[in-house]
């Protein structure tokens, strides 16, 4: 059975509107209850206030940095955290290794995909490839790891006690002031640009499958749900699919599948879909009680993940 109070979660507010409470790290500092690890350490930008709360919380030795996905808002800063943590091993996905090595790719990509946050994030710096973790250790020192595609294909989540450290495979979460037990959460997806339904659900599907159940969720963005996790996991499951029937149905009230080329630019049709949304999916309405600043922030991420559903039904005509 994990300590739980042994988890800290780091938020890394970001110099962008209403991403506070939104990147952050979990971490493990005491030894006496296992292994140290951080994951997702955040963007580069924010690695000196990622490094000084780590001191201040008294972690000497880092064992593991453990990474979901290497998108630069989770793994962008893993090169200054070992500068400081020499012998940390990461852990990824094989498919993630090359990118923290060389990391010029992501750059090009982040800066194309995310234009302004990507500068706002920093640029990655290389990982040694000395440094780079396998599956087998992580097992060893108890980190269990589930392949969980779908926000990215490298994408893992981690599994240490009855925690499963989630990324973005089961969307963005709030708990809208609730706690972690509340059934009144905000939750919803976070699709990628090049985003395949059957993948995300099944990815979901292998997490509902874990047994026992994880007693906690512990997300990404942003915090931790201790209630009915498998419900929670069903729902995200779902969800994936609700959004894509409305994507569909806004889109092209005749019942065809998306054709238009420029569809996903266009901020009318993405504003209709999301309205939509509002009137079918409770989970995602109950973000008109986030504050007005995260409000604005979910509304560029819901058009980011509204525009890979679409270029999804594009792709299928």
């Amino acid at each position: 059975m994990a300590d739980h109070n042994a988890l800290q979660l780091i938020d890394l507010d970001q110099a962008l509107p209403g991403q506070r409470r939104f990147i952050s790290c979990w971490a493990r500092v005491d030894p006496a209850v296992g292994p140290t690890f951080i994951v997702d350490p955040g963007p580069p930008a924010t690695s000196d206030r990622l490094v000084a709360a780590l001191e201040q919380r008294g972690l000497e030795r880092l064992g593991f940095i453990l990474l979901t996905h290497i998108h630069l808002d989770h793994g962008g800063c893993t090169a200054q955290v070992l500068r400081r943590w020499p012998g940390a091993r990461v852990i990824c996905h094989p498919r993630g290794r090359a990118h923290l090595a060389d990391p010029g790719r992501l750059w090009r990509g982040s800066r194309q995909v995310l234009g302004l946050k990507a500068e706002v994030y920093g640029q990655p710096q290389p990982v040694p490839e000395a440094a780079l973790g396998t599956y087998a250790e992580a097992a060893a020192a108890g980190i269990t790891i589930t392949e969980t595609p779908g926000h990215a294909p490298h994408h893992i989540c981690f599994g240490v006690g009855d925690d499963l450290f989630l990324g973005e495979a089961a969307g963005t979460y709030s708990d809208l002031g609730g706690g972690p037990m509340t059934p009144e959460y905000y939750l919803r997806p976070a699709t990628p640009p090049r985003f395949d339904l059957d993948v995300a659900q099944g990815s979901l599907r292998r997490l509902l499958a874990l047994d026992p159940a994880p007693g906690v969720l512990r997300f990404a963005h942003h915090g931790a749900y201790a209630g009915d996790t498998r419900g929670l996991l069903r729902i995200a499951h779902d969800q994936f699919a609700l959004w894509v029937d409305v994507c569909r149905r806004v889109s092209d009230p005749g019942g065809g599948e998306t054709t238009d080329a420029e569809a996903a630019e266009n901020t009318a049709l993405l504003d209709a879909i999301a309205g939509e949304l509002e009137r079918c999916d409770p989970l995602f309405a109950r973000g008109k009680a986030l504050p007005a600043d995260i409000r604005e922030r979910e509304r560029d991420f819901t058009r980011q993940s509204l525009r890979g559903m679409l270029g999804y039904l594009r792709d299928r005509v």
